[in-house]
């Protein structure tokens, strides 16, 4: 069993985004870039240390599943960037960075107070 959904459908991402009884981190991941290539790492890294979290985590693909992060994008009113971290609780955003800004430490600080929720 993974510690993340891949959202390959924007049925998939619709059922996510329906249910808010817990966070929900999107990670939206360019597998062309070396920026993301990194962040994905801190992120996946922090995923394994946080899985008892209470954090649902999901992750997008941008280039091969373009429709699901459009939809993660509008449904959010973000704009895209990958690589992309966007939590969102209760059915809102509350926060979101991209590119450099995705490190092991900046989940940490920003995802602490969401966990065990």
């Amino acid at each position: 069993m993974s510690d993340y959904d891949v959202l390959s459908t924007v049925e998939q991402w619709e059922t996510a985004a329906a249910v808010t009884d817990k966070p929900l981190l999107i990670f939206k991941h360019s597998t062309r870039c070396p920026i993301s290539a990194e962040a994905f790492q801190a992120w996946r890294r922090w995923v394994s240390d946080h899985q008892d979290s209470g954090i649902r985590q999901a992750l997008v693909h941008v280039v091969e599943h373009r429709p699901v992060s459009n939809a993660v994008a509008e449904h959010t009113r973000i704009t895209h960037a990958s690589p992309q971290a966007i939590l969102i609780v209760d059915g809102k955003s509350v926060w979101n960075t991209s590119h450099w800004h995705i490190t092991y430490d900046s989940l940490e600080e920003h995802l602490r107070e969401h966990c065990g929720k």
